[in-house]
């Protein structure tokens, strides 16, 4: 593991613009107080950078396979006019669109349902390959979890994106070193990431996830690369820029948030 990435992950400071969509995800969690919270907040800025630059219509498209991370998305597709703001106060009600994972037939923006891990990176693939039959020069980005790289499925994919020489692909992982009830080392080791995904024939790139300059430099060089598909390694802290939250496994996914629950949050993020 990149411990100096990882390292810089925890003390960056977060600016204005990714307090603001913290923000948007605790609006998401008023309502009916519950969400992965901690999976949420490690994702802002992967999304930031690829919705501000690289998301575009008809050129690109872009897969959340962790699907639970999905109130970081929420505040993301607030943000591009994709939902409206009465959307985010609904989310996890009975009849809102907005639930506890993306569904495609319900969001404008998103592409595919995701919930059951493992299975986005497969689809992804599979658009890609298709693309490339067509020769339609699109993009496929496709974020995973690093809880969710435990899925057989995964690997098997990687096979195929490896075989079909998928340099419209790239594959980002947030890699916050937590899953629902642990640490990954503890659970089930991933070490060494960066050797296992080169092993598979990848152009590997390793990038403090919650810098949004080094996330940007490492899509334009994955997009510049020709003959492979990459992985973007985001070295990242689950809960980031919510102190109660920051590396903490009881706030993978939080029930019954209590009033100190959101107030802590938003003291977190300030005013």
């Amino acid at each position: 593991m990149n411990s100096t990435l990882a390292n810089k992950a925890k003390l960056i400071k977060l600016d204005k613009k990714s307090i603001y969509l913290r923000k948007l995800i605790l609006i998401c969690l008023k309502g009916e107080k519950r969400g992965h919270v901690g999976s949420a907040m490690s994702l802002v800025e992967i999304l930031r950078v690829l919705y501000t630059k690289y998301i575009k219509k008809d050129k690109s498209k872009f897969i959340l396979s962790k699907g639970h991370g999905c109130l970081a998305l929420y505040a993301i597709l607030y943000e591009n006019k994709f939902i409206k703001k009465s959307d985010l106060l609904s989310v996890g009600k009975f009849d809102s669109i907005l639930g506890g994972h993306p569904e495609h037939d319900k969001i404008k923006g998103v592409e595919i349902s995701t919930g059951a891990l493992g299975h986005g990176l497969p689809i992804g693939i599979g658009m890609a390959i298709g693309s490339k039959i067509k020769k339609d020069n699109k993009k496929y980005y496709v974020v995973c979890g690093d809880g969710e790289i435990n899925e057989g499925s995964i690997w098997e994919s990687l096979l195929s994106a490896s075989k079909h020489n998928l340099n419209n692909l790239v594959v980002l992982i947030d890699y916050n070193k937590l899953q629902s009830y642990g640490r990954i080392n503890d659970v089930l080791e991933l070490e060494p990431l960066n050797k296992k995904f080169k092993s598979f024939n990848f152009n590997v790139l390793e990038v403090n996830g919650h810098d949004t300059i080094q996330i940007d430099k490492a899509i334009k060089l994955a997009n510049k690369n020709l003959t492979k598909p990459t992985v973007i390694i985001c070295h990242t802290i689950k809960g980031k820029g919510i102190k109660v939250a920051e590396n903490n496994p009881s706030w993978h996914h939080k029930s019954l948030l209590t009033n100190k629950d959101l107030k802590d949050i938003e003291n977190s993020l300030g005013k």
